[in-house]
């Protein structure tokens, strides 16, 4: 959590520093380019999520080996990953602010930063590798000292770069912080006492039944990702419909992407958190302790989102001001976004709890099915219908969003009680992947065991 809310900060100023040296296109012009760049991160980062699931459930049966082969594939994959992903989105950079329907001033900003952070995209997906797999280990300090060091880089970076060259010295000095900590992060996998360590003698090859395994239980998360971070492209491509669109698109860029990141990226933290607990706990054989941890972790992250949506009604003018936000129109819409994500903020925060501890179980197919409905069916579709009615307003896209929320929190919950993550087992073994249950174990056979929902009691042979 600490991490995330220090990420978070970094975030904030950023944006502090473009609203008031560029203005609130600027503001506007990285909103819309880190709703792309995440719809690439997600999908890249869901094998991470597969990573996490396998981490966290041999560091609970005291299996390092297996740790130490899984996190080298993930390392591997990323670094493909990065190359491809980073050449695909320089060329499709241009059409992709157009999905957005981003005015020219707001593209002409955002065209540079876009393109700049897909050629630095490697040090973002090192940093993102490095911190899954050091959690899911038992290892949450080194993330976030790592964590507060690229920040702390970022910002240093950022006071001369954004001055000097505008919106896209944002995204130099992301750029250079994420490489450089990155490049530690890695160097310390090769060091002894390091909780996961490359040793001289382990296998360098491509292990592709570690990696088959990494997306088939990481993509489920990804397409989840995608979903809900496309669905946050066509939600800015609704808002940039609206009469006053570059004033919208600059509030919901400070409000929801900036100061509810407060209460989102706290809520990412409790999620990675909810996900080591179930992992950990199910490798140890002690589930009881993932329905535990859950709770616990939804009741912190009520708390943060008890205070933070306090000042959001109590003071919303003062924290636009944080952004240099002087421009009356936009003030007002943000101002009133701030009033339904006060709201929001309960229900995305034990969705997301919810939602860790099914992915860190291996249940990572029902929060995708629960998010695509959550978060695009409802939220898109009310906004259609208001504008083939009533006309679209920027309130109808405000409202919709808290809706979306508590749909995906109550769909979360119930799935997670249901208790059918308790059946799933994993392994990384080579051979053909099949799940034995106990009505068609084969005698002496050592099987690879896929994570999926068993049909009944499933167990090793």
């Amino acid at each position: 959590m600490l991490q995330n809310v220090i990420a978070g900060l970094q975030g904030i100023i950023d944006h502090a520093m473009v609203g008031h040296f560029v203005g609130y296109t600027g503001n506007a012009a990285i909103g819309v380019s880190w709703q792309i760049v995440i719809v690439m991160i997600v999908f890249a980062v869901s094998v991470f999520t597969g990573m996490g699931v396998l981490v966290a459930r041999f560091a609970g049966a005291n299996q390092p080996d297996k740790v130490n082969r899984v996190v080298y594939q993930a390392f591997l994959t990323a670094a493909g990953l990065a190359v491809i992903l980073g050449a695909l989105g320089w060329v499709a950079a241009p059409m992709l602010l157009d999905l957005v329907n981003a005015t020219d001033v707001v593209h002409a900003e955002a065209l540079p930063f876009l393109r700049a952070m897909f050629v630095g995209f490697i040090g973002m997906m090192m940093f993102f590798m490095l911190s899954g797999a050091f959690r899911a280990a038992g290892d949450p300090h080194t993330p976030l000292r790592l964590g507060v060091a690229m920040t702390v880089l970022t910002i240093a970076f950022n006071v001369v770069l954004i001055p000097a060259l505008g919106t896209v010295g944002a995204a130099y000095g992301t750029i250079a912080s994420s490489t450089a900590v990155s490049s530690y992060g890695i160097w310390r996998l090769l060091r002894p006492g390091s909780v996961i360590h490359f040793e001289r003698g382990m296998d360098r090859r491509p292990d592709f039944v570690i990696i088959r395994s990494l997306f088939r239980f990481g993509l489920p998360t990804g397409v989840q990702g995608i979903a809900m971070n496309v669905a946050g492209v066509l939600l800015l491509r609704f808002i940039g419909s609206l009469e006053q669109s570059a004033e919208a698109q600059a509030a919901y860029a400070v409000a929801y992407t900036e100061l509810f990141s407060l209460i989102t990226w706290t809520s990412v933290g409790l999620m990675g958190a909810a996900a080591t607990i179930a992992g950990q706990n199910l490798g140890a054989g002690k589930p009881d302790r993932a329905m535990a941890g859950v709770r616990v972790a939804s009741q912190i992250g009520l708390g943060v989102a008890a205070v933070v949506g306090a000042l959001f009604v109590l003071i919303p003018r003062p924290l636009l001001a944080i952004f240099g936000m002087t421009d009356v129109a936009v003030i007002d819409i943000g101002e009133d976004l701030l009033r339904y994500l006060s709201v929001s903020g309960f229900f995305i925060t034990v969705a997301l709890s919810y939602t860790g501890a099914l992915q860190g179980s291996g249940d990572t197919r029902s929060p995708l099915y629960i998010s695509v409905f959550s978060q695009i069916v409802i939220p898109l579709g009310l906004c259609s219908f208001f504008q083939a009615t009533s006309g679209l307003q920027p309130h109808h896209i405000w409202i919709a969003i808290p809706i979306g929320h508590m749909t995906r929190c109550a769909l979360s919950v119930a799935r997670f009680r249901q208790q059918k993550w308790r059946q799933i087992e994993v392994d990384i073994e080579p051979g053909k992947p099949r799940l034995v249950t106990a009505e068609s174990e084969l005698p002496g056979a050592e099987p690879h065991i896929p994570m999926h929902d068993a049909p009944g009691p499933a167990r090793r042979s």
